[in-house]
């Protein structure tokens, strides 16, 4: 059985493609979050279990990776682009588009492995399933036909990327396929509360004072329904945090009563990137699609959840924002 929204020619075009090939490399998007890294980990243990010489590549400036992360274990981990990538297929797991890697693919084949909406099809094979809860359910579907036994360190993988990208299972992406593949994961040896305290519990210091600064600055428009907060480089340098402890401080900011949009705007630390923002962007129902906010800044993700970068003043922000939400709800 496959999962909802899954397209039968697509799968089937993936699982041939990977039972016929003997070398890939494996890849996920920039800051990779919890899905990101669970799928890719889950997809080499798969692959492995295929007897395939698969690598996941994951560029150096990507580390140190998120503290919450650190317990994966990423046998067959590269930072650098194969010399034989050309003779190599990449899957691409969890991209929404190509620019989101910076891998140069050579001219290789590409499996394109998503649940993002607005995916742009960028890969020889695009396998995209918009209705799957995350990209983690679409490894988890792809594995199980391909007959791999689901072993516990492929279940831990998936479970941190289900449990991550359906927020502990209260987002609304969280579909009966998602508690029925936790449920298996389960069954083969998940200890849930084991991944709670990694994932949610050991907060260092720094990350609870970088969330107090943020909501010391909360601020509200236009009756409240765009909630915003701003994080700046001093901020990261005076508490000490990395820009990876900023996850999760936007969830404070949907839970707002009223608010239709929650927006974090964080400075980009580093020598060249003064002035640069990232801007996180969350939707607390179907009213406001925040990915076409993101797109219309070239930016990207979900209807409830999306981003996108900008060079945007601070005031320069908070209009565009203001008027985007405003196009959606006022027309």
């Amino acid at each position: 059985m496959t999962i909802a929204g899954t397209t039968p020619s697509t799968r089937d075009a993936v699982v041939g493609a990977l039972r016929e090939g003997e070398r890939f490399v494996l890849v996920t998007h920039e800051n990779p979050d919890g899905d990101a890294l669970g799928s890719l980990v889950a997809m080499q243990g798969v692959m492995r279990a295929l007897g395939k010489d698969s690598l996941m590549f994951i560029g150096a400036g990507e580390f140190p990776l998120p503290y919450e992360y650190a317990f994966f274990q990423f046998d067959g981990l590269i930072s650098h682009v194969p010399d034989d990538v050309a003779q190599r297929t990449i899957v691409f797991l969890d991209c929404g588009n190509f620019d989101r890697n910076a891998v140069e693919i050579g001219g290789a084949p590409i499996l394109n492995l998503d649940h993002h909406h607005d995916n742009t099809h960028f890969g020889t094979i695009n396998h995209v399933v918009a209705d799957a809860s995350c990209t983690a359910e679409i490894v988890w579907d792809l594995m199980r036909a391909l007959d791999v036994p689901l072993t516990q360190p492929i279940a831990e993988a998936l479970y941190v990327g289900l449990v991550t990208d359906t927020g502990r299972f209260m987002y609304e992406n969280t579909g009966a396929a998602a508690h029925r593949m936790a449920a298996e994961l389960i069954e083969a040896g998940v200890d849930v509360h084991e991944i709670y305290r990694r994932l949610y519990e050991g907060v260092p210091e720094p990350k609870i004072t970088l969330l107090t600064r943020a909501l010391s600055r909360l601020q509200r428009f236009d009756g409240g329904r765009l909630t915003l907060a701003r994080l700046t480089r001093e901020d990261f340098a005076q508490t000490g945090a990395e820009e990876s402890y900023t996850e999760g401080i936007i969830d404070h900011l949907r839970a707002v009563q009223g608010t239709k949009v929650a927006a974090l705007a964080r400075e980009l630390t580093g020598d060249d990137r003064g002035g640069c923002w990232k801007v996180s962007l969350r939707a607390t129902d179907g009213a406001v699609d925040v990915s076409l906010i993101a797109r219309a800044r070239s930016g990207g993700g979900h209807r409830q959840a999306a981003g996108f970068a900008t060079q945007m003043t601070p005031d320069e922000l908070v209009a565009f924002l203001r008027q985007q939400v405003a196009q959606q709800l006022d027309g």
